[in-house]
């Protein structure tokens, strides 16, 4: 099923349903008011949207309505961590000698991540407000998924078991500010604004045979 966060003046948006085919929706009301609801409790909310989501696709409510995806925040207007791992060899390459920094020798059995603002997520068609040009604004896509509970030491099975939904990020960087902040030896802060993601966040059988294995 597709899962999209409507804007409504509140933090945490109002939870729609959205059709495969991306061109209506219906508000989840009475199943849960927001994404996080529904993660708290998976096993029982999840297979009650799955049957709206269905009825939607046959074009059986009656409420529904055409969607659009400028209404939306990010599926996750805020989460309690977001953490950006880098295993995209050629870039992590590429970026660190851009800063004539060495690529770590651990990095190819032990991939870098970091953990990142998680408290105001940005829909896909917001503005991505930056004090000024000259801090070096980049940008890179992602993909990324959202997990429910995934205990301490869990195996890569057991996290692949966590997986709820997969979304799409537009990742930020301030290139100029990223090798100062670096030298403090206390990873990134000003240099990561916020994420702006997907409007639709996807269960992992709408991905079908692209999704094998993570």
């Amino acid at each position: 099923m597709k899962l999209a966060t409507y804007k409504d003046g509140s933090r945490d948006g109002q939870l729609v349903v959205v059709s495969r085919d991306l061109s209506t929706a219906h508000y989840a009301t009475g199943i849960a008011d927001r994404l996080q609801q529904a993660l708290d409790d998976w096993g029982f909310i999840s297979p009650q949207l799955q049957d709206l989501y269905d009825a939607l696709n046959h074009g059986k409510p009656h409420h529904a309505f055409a969607f659009d995806a400028k209404q939306c925040m990010a599926p996750l207007p805020r989460a309690y961590q977001w953490a950006d791992g880098s295993a995209f060899i050629n870039h992590v390459e590429l970026v660190r000698a851009a800063r004539k920094s060495e690529v770590p020798a651990t990095f190819y059995t032990d991939p870098l991540m970091y953990q990142g603002g998680s408290d105001d997520f940005l829909g896909a068609n917001d503005d991505v407000p930056v004090p000024k040009e000259g801090y070096g604004i980049d940008f890179e896509a992602e993909v990324a998924v959202i997990t429910g509970d995934v205990k301490m030491m869990s195996t890569p099975e057991q996290a692949l078991d966590g997986i709820r939904l997969v979304m799409l990020p537009n990742d930020v960087s301030l290139r100029n500010l990223i090798p100062d902040e670096l030298a403090k030896g206390f990873g990134f802060f000003q240099s990561k604004p916020a994420t702006a993601f997907s409007p639709v966040a996807v269960t992992l059988d709408e991905l079908g045979e692209s999704w094998d294995k993570g």
